[in-house]
């Protein structure tokens, strides 16, 4: 049946930027409660006051560095201490980096695996009861296109986002006479502050840039259907890539991926490698 948004409570990861900022927008504009969850703590009041302002939204702040290695019992009690119960959960904060593997800071990686993977694993444990009870509530895990093909010189993000698609469409599977909507979102490139903060547009190969207006879009739209589905890409071009990508062997793919990362292609780029992109909406 059709999400009732004005009965649903969401924590967003992210929330600060981005795909988790314009996700924000979007609820508090049909009705939903928002918790707005990021470590830049002046991004997100600035947020939560624009939510109030223009939809009379009913918004909590939650300061929160998902790298933490107790992410999901730690503002699984921070909702509880805000008496928030929580019946929907985005999880939308991760960060990349960009460069040959045996040249990455391996403390960066391990920051890069919490973020992108523990973390997700962490709150969907911690707030699928809640979202069981509540039963018409929703999980979006946010992957990406990176998911589809393994990805030189962000392989560690890649695998990551293999990760979240193959876990929540799992989770979908076993979700699915809860009452909860699970799915995973991938965007292909998106005009977030993905490359800024990285350094380096060739962590997006060039490809054309999605609004993260229209991925959020597409996630609601996929959410409004009446049975959605375990997953969905956004953008016609993406999907096609993705479907694409199944076709092909796996040597066949990795050395495209290995093409269309390769900055030779490109101009020379004058960013660092493996710098921390943290609070963002996946690319």
């Amino acid at each position: 049946m059709p999400i009732a948004y004005s009965d649903q409570t969401v924590l967003i990861t992210g929330a600060s930027s981005g795909i988790g900022r314009e996700f924000a927008r979007a609820l508090a504009a049909r009705g939903a409660a928002v918790v707005l969850v990021a470590r830049r703590h002046d991004l997100l009041d600035e947020l939560a006051a624009e939510l109030r302002s223009a939809h009379g939204a009913v918004v909590e702040v939650i300061p929160y560095d998902l790298a933490s290695p107790s992410a999901g019992p730690d503002l699984r009690r921070a909702a509880a201490e805000r008496n928030l119960r929580v019946t929907s959960l985005i999880n939308n904060a991760g960060f990349g980096t960009f460069g040959h593997f045996r040249h990455e800071d391996p403390e960066q990686l391990a920051q890069e695996i919490a973020v992108d993977v523990s973390a997700p694993v962490q709150l969907s444990s911690a707030f699928l009861p809640d979202l069981a009870a509540a039963g018409n509530g929703f999980l979006i895990n946010v992957a990406s296109m990176a998911a589809y093909a393994p990805t030189p010189r962000m392989a560690v993000y890649g695998a990551s986002k293999a990760f979240v698609l193959s876990f929540t469409e799992a989770l979908w599977s076993e979700m699915r006479d809860s009452g909860v909507a699970v799915f995973a979102l991938s965007p292909g490139a998106t005009d977030t502050e993905f490359n800024a903060v990285v350094g380096t547009d060739d962590a997006t190969a060039g490809a054309r840039m999605r609004s993260a207006a229209e991925v959020v879009a597409t996630a609601l739209a996929h959410l409004d259907h009446r049975s959605p589905g375990p997953s969905v890409v956004d953008g016609v071009s993406n999907r096609f890539a993705a479907a694409m990508s199944r076709l092909m062997s796996r040597r066949a793919a990795v050395v495209l991926m290995d093409r269309l990362s390769d900055p030779g292609r490109r101009r020379p780029s004058r960013g660092r490698e493996g710098r921390r992109l943290i609070g963002c909406a996946s690319a």
